[in-house]
């Protein structure tokens, strides 16, 4: 089932890259619908008990052998557990929704766009799916390709500056976690055979690292995890090493925004949990108050730099790293809810931040300008789109029965109390601190753009947004509420397949 869902999304990349630019947007739309039905079927059909990684049965596992390297065996290995699952249906959903929202504004090279949109998909599922590393590391770099070309081509005014900027800050940091994987990996010496996630992780628990080159297992595990938590800390992206995202935001389409904010922050997170903190558990219990320092200062940061901002799109890139911050606290407290409520919370705000990114870009199809200054009383001109962009600023503030505050307060239930991290309620209670901040900039931001007398500052008549303009938010807006109406739909599997990572950490340490 993986291999067609992920094959069958390479195929249609290639046959819209080869249809006339005309046919494309269609025709991407009507072929990324099938994945998202190929998702939902794999949700219908989910048996999965566990962690992938910790020994958990693997839903829709296969394997089969692939070449040999330096002893150990490279495998086409891929499956689902309750923490991947929810991303791959994640990604499916906003990509359809995606395509559909750039019919208005892409106007050029459209076949390519589009082909390179559903490439994009693909190895996105791949990253989600993958459980071998080198298979898994081919899918995380072969995003970049599709994304730089997506923000260099058809981006703003500064659009090649962005897509240079965000193409070496990431594979930068991907140099940086593949050293630090493969350090892990010469450690553990003969007891290993292959590549395969779940054997590197269970060998790691059993204590297999030896000494390499003189140094200490214990310090090679520390050093290892340093450098996979940098590496990883550049795609979320986490205080200081965020500064690549705003550029890429502001210059990139609204679609490309919509997944990178929706789904392509979510695989840094996402790498994290499956790596450092499943891996690596001891190592990062041993790091949490500085790990939890740095989640809450971009909780903070990110929202200051947000609250000083005049450009939206801007606004919605920084209130992304303060949004990731909730969910690094999430994870580095091992607990039931601070696992769950992070995994959860990359599901709600992939969902929130699409919503947020595409409304802007609806309001900037009719306005041709983005900043808070330039534009007022757009409830008049747009009052379905408005209505939705303000409802999507409440799901962002943690309004109840919102899928952002499902997250929000199953994280800080974790956090509050969580055992394994000294002072956890006072990280908590400044993490929770933020939302005041995320209400400020954004409350702000709706009362001088969209009421009071209609003023813009650009020589462009306002009207309603077309129908395919505004389905999409609708969609959007409808998921949020289901999900925070009844988180249950991802939780219960989420929760089952975060216990073991939660075991795996003693209190004590």
């Amino acid at each position: 089932m993986l291999e067609a869902l992920i094959g069958f999304t390479f195929l249609a990349a290639l046959l819209v890259l080869l249809v006339p630019n005309e046919w494309a947007g269609r025709l991407a739309f009507a072929l990324s619908a099938v994945p998202f039905v190929g998702s939902l079927y794999l949700w219908s059909r989910f048996d999965a008990a566990g962690n992938a990684l910790t020994g958990g049965t693997i839903a829709f596992e296969s394997r089969y052998e692939w070449v040999e390297v330096g002893g150990r065996t490279v495998s086409w290995f891929v499956g689902l557990d309750g923490i991947s699952l929810p991303l791959v249906v994640l990604t499916t959903f906003l990509v359809p929704l995606a395509i559909l929202s750039a019919w208005t504004p892409v106007d050029s090279r459209q076949s390519q766009f589009y082909g390179l949109m559903l490439f994009m998909e693909a190895n996105l599922l791949g990253v989600f799916t993958a459980l071998d590393f080198f298979l898994w590391f081919v899918f995380w770099e072969a995003v970049l390709v599709p994304m730089y070309f997506l923000i260099g081509i058809w981006g703003g005014p500064r659009r090649k500056y962005a897509a240079i900027k965000f193409f070496v800050y990431t594979n930068a940091a991907s140099l940086l976690m593949f050293i630090g994987f493969m350090s892990l990996t010469f450690a553990l010496g003969d007891s290993i055979g292959s590549l395969a996630l779940p054997e590197i992780t269970r060998a790691l628990a059993d204590g297999g690292l030896e000494t390499w080159f003189g140094i200490s297992p214990d310090r090679m595990a520390m050093v290892a995890f340093l450098a996979m938590f940098a590496g990883f800390a550049v795609k979320v992206p986490i205080v200081p090493v965020h500064t690549w995202l705003p550029d890429a935001h502001v210059e990139a389409p609204t679609p490309v925004s919509v997944l990178l904010a929706g789904v392509l922050l979510k695989m840094g997170t996402y790498a994290l949990l499956r790596f450092n903190f499943t891996m690596l558990p001891e190592q990062a219990s041993a790091l949490a108050v500085p790990i939890a320092a740095i989640a809450v200062i971009s909780v903070i940061y990110g929202a200051m730099l947000a609250l000083a901002q005049k450009d939206l799109k801007r606004i919605v890139a920084y209130s992304s790293v303060s949004s990731m911050g909730y969910v690094i606290l999430g994870l580095v407290v091992f607990t039931e809810y601070g696992v769950g409520g992070a995994t959860f919370q990359m599901v709600a705000h992939g969902l929130i931040s699409g919503l947020m990114f595409m409304a802007v870009g609806v309001v900037y199809n009719a306005t041709h300008t983005r900043m808070v200054g330039d534009m007022a009383g757009m409830a008049d001109r747009m009052p379905l789109t408005v209505g939705i962009l303000v409802a999507g600023a409440f799901g962002y503030m943690g309004l109840p029965l919102m899928a952002g505050f499902a997250g929000e307060f199953f994280i800080f239930v974790g956090a509050f109390g969580a055992p394994s991290l000294p002072y956890a309620p006072v990280f908590t209670a400044l993490a929770m601190f933020g939302i005041v901040i995320v209400a400020g900039y954004l409350l702000s931001a709706m009362q001088k753009t969209l009421f009071g007398p209609f003023r813009l500052e650009t020589d462009y008549e306002v009207g309603p947004a077309p129908f395919h303009d505004v389905a999409p938010l609708a969609v959007l807006l409808a998921a949020i509420i289901v999900l925070g109406v009844a988180p249950d739909i991802f939780f219960e599997m989420i929760r089952d397949a975060a216990m073991p990572v939660v075991e795996g950490v003693s209190v004590d340490v």
